[in-house]
């Protein structure tokens, strides 16, 4: 049979990456996909640039247009990244009844309704493995692997930079500026790091496992995002002291009332082994009712780890261009017609436990009198942890855990708390999950 004709939209390090893994698994590949899947065309924006991959029997054009309306072309690879340009490409490209394979988070939270709408009525494919996770094959995994279970609730380490940032703060005792500046040294974080650690990565990432998981249309744009930026290296050290760990978390819970979908640090018990997930790896807890909890770990980003993906979707689309479209897996996992609308809860709605510090003035009946605002809102407290006062030392942080309570609940208890003149500054507050599970 002929190869079916890829072409290609960004040449950069994961498509360089993609380049190296077909040639150098090129036999292995064809056997699994029962055709060779060969890169015919590719656009870059400098055509005379010398990249770590060969480019033998690819022509490189500039104008992406020019790919995407290439009539041998059957599948187009679009890592261009970001919003309109991709979007554009991608939906000219289906219309165009060519199959799309996409690395594109920021693409598929946004505007994957609109993507899998057109592709369901040109009867094409979208693939967006390595869209969340890098390597990890956690959306094969949710969306086939899964398809048994009633998926209760998932929890992810889904941005390695940000993971790698806390890491170092909680190894290295080192500010969240050193930190950042150390992973932005090793390549790890953008000159502008926004996008991860402000949690809008995790955000997108978190928006497109929800969907698959419970059968929802994407929601990117009403989940709860907060990042790292704020968290101090105090908190990290009082964490480890308590017993737990601080990560970025993207959590995804169905509730009676609707869907959780929230991004921000979040303490863990530091013997789950979500908790021990260092460095820039990532890894998603994926509770199901029937199977219990699983766990998938790996590489989150990278050239490779990601071209992975790329390659475990195009051997997906290559097995399936013959077979009828109503057979296909859908991208959502469930089919169109069946998608649910559910609600996201607001974050003020959302019940978990929390981590509190305030700087107290260092004298009777201080604590009693937050104990007292905390009890009157119908917070239990877990446990209190008071530094001692050094000499001279007129105010002292005190550290409180407490049990589960609705969001809105603790917002009052921090502002009646904030305004009492024994305590100094604002309180910070990190929420705090237990991922009840048997073994992870």
């Amino acid at each position: 049979m002929k190869p079916v004709k890829i072409g290609m939209l960004g040449l950069g390090t994961v498509g360089c990456g993609t380049v190296n893994v077909l040639a150098r698994n090129g036999q292995e590949i064809t056997r699994r996909a029962g055709r060779e899947i060969k890169i015919v065309q590719a656009c870059a924006r400098d055509l005379s640039k010398i990249r770590p991959c060969s480019m033998e029997g690819i022509q490189l054009v500039s104008d992406p247009h020019q790919v995407v309306r290439n009539p041998e072309i059957e599948v187009i690879v679009e890592l261009i990244g970001g919003y309109e340009l991709a979007r554009t490409l991608v939906l000219e490209a289906i219309a165009n009844g060519k199959h799309v394979v996409t690395a594109n988070k920021a693409l598929i939270a946004i505007y994957g309704n609109e993507i899998f709408a057109l592709a369901q009525k040109k009867k094409v494919m979208v693939a967006f493995e390595a869209a969340v996770a890098g390597g990890i094959p956690i959306i094969k995994s949710v969306r086939e692997g899964l398809a048994g279970n009633r998926i209760e609730w998932l929890a992810g380490i889904i941005n390695g930079t940000s993971n790698y940032i806390l890491t170092q703060m909680r190894d290295k005792g080192a500010d969240f500026s050193d930190a950042l500046k150390e992973a932005q040294r090793l390549g790890f974080a953008e000159a502008d790091p926004a996008y991860d650690v402000e949690g809008i990565d995790a955000t997108h990432k978190l928006a497109i496992l929800a969907a698959i998981a419970f059968g929802i249309p994407l929601k990117c744009e009403q989940a709860y995002t907060e990042g790292i930026t704020k968290i101090t290296r105090m908190d990290v050290q009082y964490a480890e002291k308590l017993g737990y760990r601080l990560k970025l978390l993207g959590i995804a819970r169905r509730t009676n009332g609707g869907v959780e979908l929230r991004v921000h640090p979040t303490l863990i018990p530091e013997r789950r082994l979500i908790a021990n997930v260092d460095g820039a790896m990532n890894a998603v807890l994926v509770k199901g009712d029937a199977v219990g909890p699983t766990l998938f770990y790996g590489a989150g980003a990278g050239a490779e780890p990601t071209a992975s993906a790329i390659v475990a979707d195009l051997v997906d689309v290559v097995r399936t261009l013959t077979v009828d479209p109503n057979s296909r897996v859908p991208h959502l996992a469930f089919q169109p017609d069946a998608l649910v609308d559910m609600p996201i809860l607001p974050i003020e709605e959302v019940e978990t436990s929390y981590y509190l510090r305030l700087h107290a003035i260092d004298r009777p009946g201080v604590l009693a009198d937050v104990t007292r605002i905390l009890a009157d809102l119908g917070i239990s407290i877990e446990s209190i942890l008071q530094k001692e006062p050094n000499v001279g030392e007129v105010a002292v942080p005190v550290i409180i855990l407490t049990q589960r309570v609705k969001e809105k609940n603790m917002n009052e208890a921090i502002a009646r708390i904030e305004k009492l003149d024994s305590i100094k500054d604002r309180v910070a507050r990190i929420r705090l999950e237990h991922l009840n599970c048997e073994w992870v």
